[in-house]
């Protein structure tokens, strides 16, 4: 365990000196302000007798519903016993390196890519190499980007944390071909699924069943603080992942199992999908009058700034504007090496109202720079 090699979070600190501030504009906070369907609400009152443990899979019920939900949305057959709920998609990240990796084994990474997927890798004394993408790649890997290089296993994520691109078909089925034929596993982190908005985001189990899908409830279905995820292993792989689950977690929280069982509220998820995408077009023309934006995201809720007209320190201009004008956003250090401090991710997570003050701040203060 390497501890001692774990880096901060910069979005921690400025979303705790945010608070300070009663009049702060949050760009920073990567959850949903909508709550979760009613249904889930409802059934959840229903249940709160239910404290016992689970199987350590999780319910069969909710496991069965997100079969359903493999098979109606990307034609793909997943038989429940593959299916592990975990407490987050935290705890299935480490099934995922636990099952795939050993202490001292290479684990690639796009770099940008979500700070946590390093800081899990590092715990488990595994080595995590960054390898760059830009928006002359679509923010993909490619097949000859992990050629060569010892690489055990590699993540993922699409639609992406910071960059809200997806992967396209043949881009996403490609790598997996070559990660197939260089003897590397592949594990796809496919929790903004569904908070897409012109482009379909294919599940990586379309393409192949030998791979690692996570998943979760806290962005699409606005259920960040029931801490629910879960994560699809391949069949080869069951007694494993089952051992693993008993042992890290005894079962995943039980009252948030039972209140997801009506988290699949079709009419409520698309209302979610629809007000993002809103939020979306609105922050992505305002902050391209100041800030260059490599694309327009296609999923998730942020957008990827170019802040360089600016500054060449991301942390220190997101201290200068939430000191200077109470507008909190994260750094881009967080997220990536070769191209983190000339960026920073603005989160649409919040409503437009909200959000047109903050623009209105950013305006009349880089006005001025």
């Amino acid at each position: 365990m390497r501890c001692k090699d774990l880096t901060p979070f910069m979005v921690m600190d400025i979303v705790r000196d945010a608070s300070k501030y009663e009049d702060a504009i949050h760009f920073e906070i990567g959850q949903p302000d909508l709550p979760p369907s009613p249904k889930v609400l409802k059934t959840l009152e229903k249940n709160l007798n239910k404290a016992a443990y689970t199987q350590s899979k999780g319910l069969e019920e909710l496991r069965g519903k997100i079969a359903k939900h493999y098979e109606k949305e990307y034609g793909v057959s997943v038989d429940t016993s593959q299916i592990f709920l975990t407490p987050g998609t935290s705890g299935a990240f480490i099934m995922a390196y636990a099952l795939t990796l050993s202490s001292g084994d290479i684990l690639g990474l796009s770099d940008p890519s979500y700070p946590c997927y390093k800081n899990v890798a590092r715990v488990l004394d595994i080595e995590p190499l960054f390898l760059p993408i830009s928006k002359e790649s679509s923010y993909e890997l490619r097949k000859e980007d992990i050629k060569g290089k010892n690489i055990k296993a590699i993540q993922i994520s699409s639609p992406a944390n910071p960059t809200g691109n997806i992967y396209g078909k043949n881009g996403l089925k490609e790598l997996i071909k070559g990660c197939k034929e260089e003897g590397i596993s592949f594990i796809s982190d496919e929790l903004y699924h569904g908070l897409t908005y012109e482009k379909r985001a294919h599940s990586a189990l379309e393409f192949d069943d030998e791979l690692y899908v996570i998943n979760g409830f806290s962005k699409y279905f606005c259920m960040p603080g029931f801490r629910l995820g879960w994560i699809i292993v391949p069949k080869q792989k069951l007694k494993e992942a089952e051992i693993l689950a008993q042992n890290l977690f005894i079962c995943p929280p039980t009252l948030s199992q039972y209140a997801a069982l009506e988290a699949f509220d079709e009419e409520y998820l698309s209302f979610v999908r629809d007000t993002f995408r809103k939020r979306r077009d609105y922050l992505f023309e305002a902050l391209s009058e100041f800030f260059t934006i490599d694309a327009k995201p296609e999923g998730a809720f942020y957008l990827w700034a170019d802040i360089s007209k600016y500054s060449n320190d991301s942390a220190l201009f997101a201290k200068e504007l939430l000191e200077k004008i109470h507008v909190a956003a994260t750094p881009g250090v967080d997220f990536g090496i070769k191209d983190g401090k000339k960026y920073m991710r603005f989160a649409y997570t919040k409503e437009i109202s909200h959000m047109r003050e903050g623009v209105d701040r950013l305006r009349q203060y880089l006005s001025l720079k």
